[in-house]
């Protein structure tokens, strides 16, 4: 299955379709007569098969049950396509996916479908704005932790964590520069033998938000896209309100949620160090690893994306993470749509203002 690095720990929680479907707002001048909205019952579908995880599609618009079965059955195409073109550890036929170019790298330059060509230039670009800290290319350096990390479930008494030397080793094989990309002969090349591609911190996002542009493209309105914790929203609710969404709090000993917030045509991803780790003597040792450190990042618990784009928000979830808050506040506050929540260790929220404005007032 396809290594996606925040499985599990993607904690920006969807309410139950009962609960959405009861949420009220001011109803603006566009919107249904709020009893007519009330009217319609909100429809949803769920997949296991895409990404490792869990993804629902939901219709709060008052599709036809055959409409919402045809729209819900080309997201899950769409999800389905991604996935395999994605993995890293399965090879499908007459496909040239990620494992296949892992495998062959090192060596000629390989012939691969336009979408996949389009995600590699997307993820490129991403490593420029985040300054290298949304890399495509870490595999190498991913693959040690992963590795521990499994060892660790399967045998906990035996937990150990990745040598010093192997990471700095496997760190010289990283460099987006590695990533040789032919976009007139559509090809893509690996150029060191000992690099490879791992797209955790960007393919669900990406996925997630082609499907949600042809749902648009469709003209579809009122759908939101759950896809393992990746929530996009496409539109409104009939009455022109949005839905409410919870980020968890990373103290389970505290609230179960850190807040709520109301989101609409917008995406929503959280990165947290509370779902996906394990402890070598007494000291966990979560999934996001910081490029600077080579180890996982300690500068925040938990940070919530919300921009429109789901493939920028995943990204964005990973690499701010990353960042020591100056230069994490500084990106995105350089970024126009991106609002950001971080939570720290010790428990302290700060916010950008559009979080503010989102903040759904408990009664």
């Amino acid at each position: 299955m396809c290594s996606f690095r925040r499985i599990g720990a993607l904690c920006v929680l969807l309410a139950l379709l009962s609960a959405l479907a009861g949420c009220g707002t001011q109803q603006t001048d566009t919107a249904l007569p709020e009893e007519e909205a009330q009217k319609i019952e909100p429809k949803g579908k769920v997949y296991y098969a895409y990404f490792d995880t869990v993804s629902y599609v939901y219709d709060y618009a008052g599709d036809s049950a055959e409409r919402f079965d045809e729209r819900s059955a080309e997201v899950s195409h769409i999800l389905s396509d991604y996935h395999q073109l994605f993995d890293i550890y399965h090879e499908y036929s007459g496909m040239v996916n990620l494992c296949t170019l892992n495998k062959n790298a090192g060596g000629e330059a390989m012939t691969v479908d336009p979408r996949l060509m389009d995600f590699l230039l997307y993820a490129r670009e991403l490593c420029e704005l985040t300054g290298g800290e949304m890399n495509v290319m870490l595999g190498a350096l991913l693959r040690p932790w992963h590795e521990c990390r499994e060892a660790a479930e399967s045998d906990p008494s035996g937990a150990s964590i990745p040598a010093e030397e192997d990471l700095i080793e496997a760190f010289r094989h990283t460099d987006i520069a590695l990533l040789e990309l032919d976009e007139d002969a559509n090809t893509v090349r690996i150029a060191d033998p000992l690099a490879s591609l791992d797209v955790g911190a960007l393919g669900k996002g990406y996925a997630t938000e082609m499907a949600a542009r042809w749902l648009e493209s469709d003209g579809a309105q009122g759908y939101v896209l759950n896809i393992g914790g990746n929530i996009r929203c496409i539109g409104t609710r009939p009455d022109g309100s949005g839905w409410v969404t919870a980020v968890r709090n990373p103290d389970r000993s505290a609230e179960d949620f850190a807040r709520r917030l109301r989101i609409a045509d917008i995406s929503c991803v959280t990165s947290g160090v509370y779902e996906r780790y394990f402890t070598v003597n007494g000291v966990r040792y979560h999934h996001i690893i910081d490029k600077d450190t080579l180890y996982p990042a300690a500068y925040y618990d938990s940070l919530t994306v919300l921009c429109r784009d789901s493939g920028l928000a995943d990204a964005l979830s990973t690499a701010l993470f990353c960042m020591p808050y100056e230069d994490s506040r500084a990106l995105a506050d350089s970024l126009e749509g991106v609002e950001v929540l971080w939570i720290f260790p010790d428990g302290e929220q700060r916010c950008t203002d559009g979080v503010w404005q989102m903040t759904e007032n408990e009664a």
